[in-house]
């Protein structure tokens, strides 16, 4: 049976955001490292849509509430419906005629997905324990009961008590300077979505790196971090230079613990940063690029609904490379495009037609799903189409005027349709077509006139792979002045099948059960587990315990089930599992916890 969904429904949210209006958050919470809680209050402004709203419906998922108040001082009724596996629970809570506000105390739960509390020994300086928050995408509820919907904007303000001498920083105006006293302060006064309030709190140490940015991380890896991501501040002129002056004031990083369960997350003020992107050279900045660019298509031109994340990371992801070819050079990104284009492709074999399109249609599943190389990748793709057939000068006026006409607002895909109606179909109908615009984002699979992006930098591993089909030598292969990106090109373009004489020349030869490099290290334990190759099964459990980012932990426990390595795959993860982020943990445990 066909189901009919409403497109502007945001159907991973129970708040009657269209009725009233969260406009401004203020948190007033303690930091209890003993009980893995936060604990405090937070007071809702109200904006009512329609006047005759009497109930306020907000998303919490395992939250304790103690009371709730009107306008500070009226207790009002609540009610907390049943719990639903992906969505938490709706926070029934009846206004009366004159609230303009709403505070609730409350606790988080010991179990909030949005939270992780690590020990000390969990830590880089072992002496501290560490906390950090994930609230994309609908994880914000496990630690604030809120509109947790990217279309419902909100500024905030906070104050967070911590224990004396740790820093607390959070996605707003953050001072390197305070004293740790245990007390501090935020402000956030440009409205944001709800997925993108963090926090994090431990030992940190802050390094500058322009006059605007900034990173802050353990002490143990604070220097090696500052040299890693020195270029920042040009990644921001030159992302200014495309899209406009940077909207958030200052853009400062943090690189958190191993067990954080990304590359990076775009938090407004504070990206989150994984340490595996501190390789010595360079060659994952890529990441801090991506991260940046979401400042302007993503945090300010938002996604309304999970649905829409193509709109989010399809730019970006576009975005991201321009900014590396711009400060790395177009060598570095065509390569990177590339390698999305390979991780496309392998997605593509591996997923239902039905599912390949840009829009995630997930309404009924848990919105991690969306999360895909058809949201990321062909929806890359189709933006680096868009620009080959308007020409760069073109595509570029085009994007600029798109972002500043929906800053500050969250839309759907069929905004982003109508808005191309009235203004790329109109300027550019001999380049483009409203066909070819539709097949591309509600299309299955790719379209037939898709060109694959090519890089000439590759010709020189294409030939090393035929020459190691052909029997060649390892030692005979010419890779001198391979990049990260040559080498990880290699790793996924060798033959699915290869003999244990072969791995054994090629590991002898490169070294990659040992490499540090965690994206080399992950392309190759994946080569290596699928043609039962033993020798590496000590150094994937070390990695697995030591890393818990989900784009590498996610598809190594996968193939090492696919190749028969259950009970070893078992028995990794009873060790690892502790040290993950209990989002990955919800999704690892469906498939090694049966």
């Amino acid at each position: 049976m066909l189901k009919l969904w409403d497109n502007n429904h945001d159907y991973h949210s129970f708040a009657n955001s269209d009725q009233v209006k969260v406009t401004h958050l203020s948190l007033l919470l303690d930091v209890d490292f003993a009980a893995k809680q936060l604990v405090g209050q937070v007071e809702l402004q109200l904006e009512f849509i329609d006047k005759k709203t009497t109930e306020l419906w907000l998303d919490s998922r395992d939250l304790l509430i103690e009371v709730v108040y009107g306008n500070g001082e009226q207790q009002l009724e609540y009610s907390i419906d049943k719990h639903d596996v992906t969505l938490g629970q709706r926070l029934n809570i009846q206004l009366l005629p004159a609230t303009q506000s709403v505070t609730i105390r409350y606790r988080t739960s010991v179990n909030a997905q949005g939270l992780q509390w690590l020990t000390p020994q969990q830590t880089s300086g072992k002496s501290l324990p560490f906390l950090f928050s994930q609230s994309q995408p609908i994880n914000a509820r496990s630690w604030i009961p809120l509109q947790d919907t990217p279309k419902a904007r909100i500024t905030f303000d906070a104050v967070i008590t911590a224990p004396k001498g740790m820093r607390v920083v959070m996605s707003a105006l953050n001072d390197a300077e305070v004293e740790l006293t245990g007390q501090f302060t935020f402000s956030m006064e440009k409205p944001m979505p709800t997925h993108l309030l963090a926090i994090a709190v431990g030992e940190l140490a802050f390094a500058k790196l322009g006059s605007r940015t900034g990173v802050y991380a353990e002490p143990e890896i604070i220097d090696s971090a500052a040299i890693e991501f020195e270029d920042t501040e040009s990644m921001v002129e030159v992302a200014e230079s495309l899209l406009g002056p940077y909207p958030w004031g200052r853009y400062d990083m943090i690189v958190l613990p191993p067990s954080f369960p990304f590359g990076g997350m775009e938090n407004p003020r504070l990206a989150f940063m994984t340490p595996t992107l501190i390789a010595g050279d360079k060659s994952l900045v890529s990441t801090v690029a991506h991260e940046l660019a979401h400042s302007w298509t993503g945090n300010l031109v938002s996604n309304a609904t999970w649905r829409d994340l193509w709109l989010n990371e399809g730019f970006t992801t576009y975005f991201t490379n321009r900014i590396v070819e711009a400060v790395y050079g177009k060598e570095q990104a065509e390569l990177e495009v590339v390698l999305e284009h390979g991780r496309l492709y392998e997605a593509i074999a591996s997923t239902a037609l039905t599912a390949q399109t840009l829009p995630a249609n997930m309404q009924q599943q848990d919105p991690n799903e969306a999360f895909n190389r058809f949201t990321y990748d062909k929806a890359s793709m189709f933006v680096h189409d868009l620009e080959r057939r308007l020409g760069r000068e073109a595509f570029d006026k085009f994007l600029f005027q798109y972002v500043q006409r929906f800053a500050f607002e969250a839309i759907t895909t069929e905004t982003f349709v109508s808005y191309a109606k009235q203004t790329l179909l109109l300027e550019h109908a001999d380049k483009i077509t409203e066909a070819e615009l539709l097949e591309w984002i509600y299309g299955e699979g790719m379209p037939s006139w898709y060109v694959e992006p090519t890089s000439t930098s590759l010709d020189k591993v294409i030939m090393a792979l035929k020459a190691f089909d052909d029997g060649a030598s390892a030692a005979s292969l010419m890779t001198q002045g391979w990049r990260v990106h040559h080498w990880q090109y290699f790793l996924t373009h060798l033959p699915q099948k290869l003999s244990h004489q072969a791995l054994v020349d090629l590991d002898n030869q490169f070294n990659f059960t040992q490499s540090t490099n965690a994206e080399i290290a992950c392309d190759w334990f994946r080569v290596a587990i699928r043609n039962e190759y033993q020798v590496v099964l000590e150094a994937v459990a070390a990695y697995l315990v030591k890393i818990g980012r989900g784009k590498f932990v996610k598809p190594l426990y996968a193939e090492l089930l696919k190749a028969g390595f259950e009970v070893q795959a078992k028995q990794i993860y009873a060790k690892a599992r502790e040290g993950y982020h209990p989002s990955i943990v919800v999704m690892l445990d469906q498939q090694l916890l049966q």
